[in-house]
């Protein structure tokens, strides 16, 4: 490939470093993504074990998944304040020690500290806002290629580590599959440290894909990016578009991580279907993941994003109302089916709820979506606490099933009724110093 971007002394590479940053931060998205396929595989092991109930389980999986999403719109903060190499280094350390201090717990309620506390912070610090700001940094062509490859490393990183987790757990206990998790996300950490860098002028180049004469914006003071994350809240909770695509959002993530990636395993395991092969299957949902999002991002340019998020909501619902009647102690056609539809579906709402806030808040559409990823994340952490709640209180998951599936049909309703904001909105410098925002919408 030739170097469409052009050094400072004249030089062409035929490969340009931008992939290389790519690649190791895709690389490092997957380490870190080892603990997202961990909770659902582990959690009955540790149940047998501890004789903790799945509510009190679940409650360390919703402090990390709250932590996941408010550590989310701050990322950037820390990131322009001690660079892309040195949080992403941290971040997967946190990570490696949460997993590997969680072996020496004695009551379950302790993994509250370790999958919650310590790994909620570590995996927040790697969010979506990670891939936006390399994607961003490093390139000017196939910024959005870039962005959705870098997104998919979290389902790339399922699809690796659930038959692996499974697999440990089964075979040499649950305290194993931690240590694969805390391994495999340290392992990482040199890559890290000596290949990504946290901008192209560090290596003498440009972006990929930059114009002759392009010049490198100077670099965003941490406080002021900071504080432009909470003004651009200020400023959108004021719009009823802002409060519609936070609860599609939260409900979105309260249908796939709260629920699915938390408790599937969990619920096939209740019906007499082995933990390996339960994660095998939800394996397969990773699998399609990636191919739904990349899908979903080219239909975004074509189709009306709200259309698309109604369409993504309404099947998730339906599927949700078919599981319980699918699951059983074999493997069968239709929970095959299953999987690869709600695979499809998974992360499919992540590019038309980018493009909507994109299109409501213009330049400031970037940091409102760290909020609304945040809202994302407080809903799969809700969700998690009261699957398990449920499960302890009736003996099954089939009102969480049909909780979900009614929560899916009202998305669905609050995407078509999404509108545009009226002319006037904040530009990005009026968001920094404003002077008070429009109403409506």
């Amino acid at each position: 490939m030739v170097d469409t971007g052009t050094t400072r002394v004249g030089r062409r590479r035929r490969v340009h470093p931008a992939w290389s940053v790519a690649a190791v931060a895709f690389v490092a998205l997957i380490g870190a993504a080892g603990f997202r396929a961990a909770p659902g595989v582990l959690m009955v092991p540790l149940q047998e074990e501890f004789g903790t109930s799945r509510g009190v389980l679940s409650l360390a999986v919703g402090i990390n998944l709250v932590l996941f999403g408010l550590t989310a719109p701050f990322a950037a903060a820390l990131i322009d304040r001690f660079g892309i190499r040195r949080v992403t280094a941290i971040a997967l350390v946190l990570v490696s020690a949460g997993s590997a201090l969680s072996v020496f717990i004695t009551e379950g309620w302790q993994l509250t500290l370790t999958w919650g506390l310590m790994i909620g912070l570590g995996t927040g610090s790697m969010a979506l806002v990670f891939a936006a700001t390399v994607a961003n940094r490093w390139f000017i062509e196939r910024r959005g290629l870039v962005t959705g490859i870098l997104t998919a490393g979290s389902a790339t990183g399922q699809l690796i580590f659930l038959p692996l987790i499974a697999w440990a757990a089964d075979s040499a206990g649950w305290r194993a599959a931690s240590l694969i998790i805390a391994a495999a996300a340290l392992a990482v950490v040199p890559l890290v440290l000596i290949f990504l860098r946290d901008r192209p002028a560090d290596l003498d180049v440009t972006p990929y894909g930059a114009p002759e004469g392009y010049h490198e914006p100077t670099p965003t003071a941490a406080g002021s990016a900071a504080l432009r994350a909470i003004r651009a809240l200020r400023t959108a909770s004021h719009s009823r578009t802002f409060w519609a695509l936070v609860a599609g959002f939260a409900i979105c993530g309260a249908t796939t991580n709260g629920l699915i990636g938390t408790h599937f395993v969990p619920a096939a395991h209740d019906h007499g279907l082995p933990d390996t092969t339960a994660a095998g299957l939800l394996a397969v949902v990773g699998i399609f993941d990636i191919v739904g999002t990349i899908a979903s991002g080219a239909l975004t340019d074509k189709v009306n994003p709200r259309i698309l998020l109604a369409i993504y909501y309404a099947l998730r619902g339906v599927g949700l109302l078919m599981l319980p009647a699918l699951l059983s102690d074999t493997v069968h056609v239709s929970i095959i089916a299953f999987v690869v539809v709600y695979g499809l579906d998974w992360v499919a709402t992540v590019p038309p709820t980018v493009a909507l806030c994109r299109e409501a808040f213009g330049e400031q559409g970037t940091v409102v979506f760290g909020w609304v990823f945040a809202a994302h994340q407080l809903g799969a952490a809700l969700m998690s606490v009261v699957a398990g709640v449920l499960r302890d209180a009736v003996g099954d998951y089939t009102l969480a099933w049909f909780s979900a599936a009614a929560l899916c049909a009202v998305a669905a309703g609050i995407s078509l009724g999404i509108r545009r904001l009226p002319a006037g909105w904040p530009t990005r410098q009026q968001t920094d110093h404003p002077a008070g925002p429009p109403t409506g919408s």
